[in-house]
C-alpha cells in the first residue's frame, strides 16, 4: 500500500473531488480525516470508506475560520500521532460571468476563498509536520496558460493557488515538505447537475483534450494518491497535470 499508516486530512471531502482523494488514501493503507461543512455528504464517504475496510473519521469544519481549523488540525496531529498529508478541496464559491457584467464583489470572492482557506489550512498542517521533517500539501486547481471567457475571478483564484504552491513549498522545502497542485481541465462527474447541461459541457470538454477523454474521478484519487505516496518524494512545487491535454503544460 502507498501510504501504510499514513495520516491524511481532506478538506472539502463531502464533494467528488475531496471524495476520490480521501477513497483513494483510505485504500492505499491512510487513517483518513474528512471534514467539511455537511455532515450528511461527509458520513457517506467515511460510510464508504469503512465498508472497503478502511479507516476515516469525520468532523464539521469550516476551511474559513482560522481558529477552527487550527483546532481541528491540533486534534488530529494529538490523536493520531501527527499529520502527513493535507489535501484541500473544497469549492471556491466562485460566479462565472462575464467580466463586464460582474460585480466587484463576486469577481473578488473566489480569489479570496481560495487563498484564505489555502493558507489557513497548509499553515495549519505544516506545524505539526515540521518537526517530523516530512509532509506533503496537497492542493486541487492550478492555472495554466490557457482560460476562457466568461469565467469571472474563477481562473484568476486558480492562478493564485499556483502562486501559493510555489511559496509555501520555497519556504519548507528544507523542512522536508512538498507542496503540489493537481489540475485536471475538468471531470465531469464532479460538476452538479445544476451546472448546466452536463452531456454537452462533458463532450466540450472531451473535444478540449489530445486524447479525446476526460479524467475521471478514480483518475483524480489515484493520481492524488501517487502524488501524497513516498514514491513522489522527489515531486514538490508542482503541477501533476491530469488534463488529458487538454491544458498545455508551460
Amino acid at each position: 500500500m502507498l501510504l501504510q499508516d499514513k495520516v491524511a486530512i481532506v478538506y472539502g471531502a463531502g464533494g467528488p473531488i475531496g471524495g476520490a482523494a480521501a477513497r483513494a488514501f483510505a485504500r492505499e493503507g491512510a487513517r483518513v480525516f474528512l471534514t467539511g461543512r455537511t455532515p450528511a455528504t461527509l458520513d457517506k464517504v467515511a460510510d464508504e470508506i469503512r465498508a472497503a475496510g478502511g479507516t476515516a473519521d469525520t468532523a464539521r469544519v469550516d476551511a474559513l475560520d482560522e481558529q477552527a481549523v487550527d483546532a481541528f488540525a491540533d486534534s488530529v496531529a494529538e490523536r493520531a500521532g501527527g499529520i502527513d498529508i493535507s489535501f484541500n478541496a473544497i469549492a471556491v464559491q466562485d460566479v462565472q460571468k462575464p467580466l463586464a457584467e460582474i460585480s466587484p464583489e463576486e469577481f473578488v470572492q473566489p480569489i479570496a476563498v481560495a487563498a484564505r482557506t489555502q493558507f489557513l489550512t497548509i499553515r495549519a498542517a505544516v506545524r505539526h509536520m515540521i518537526p517530523r521533517g516530512s509532509g506533503v500539501i496537497l492542493m486541487f486547481g492550478g492555472g495554466g496558460p490557457q482560460t476562457l471567457p466568461g469565467l469571472g475571478g474563477f481562473k484568476v483564484a486558480l492562478d493564485a493557488m499556483e502562486g501559493i504552491r510555489r511559496q509555501w513549498a520555497c519556504e519548507f522545502g528544507a523542512h522536508g515538505i512538498r507542496v503540489v497542485t493537481m489540475i485536471s481541465g475538468g471531470v465531469p462527474e464532479s460538476m452538479p447537475d445544476s451546472f448546466g447541461p452536463k452531456e454537452e459541457i462533458a463532450a466540450g470538454l472531451r473535444e478540449s483534450t489530445l486524447l479525446g477523454r476526460t479524467a475521471t474521478l478514480a483518475d483524480v484519487g489515484d493520481v492524488a494518491a501517487f502524488v501524497a505516496s513516498d514514491r513522489a518524494r522527489t515531486m514538490t512545487s508542482a503541477t501533476v497535470n491530469i488534463s488529458c491535454g487538454a491544458i498545455v503544460d508551460h
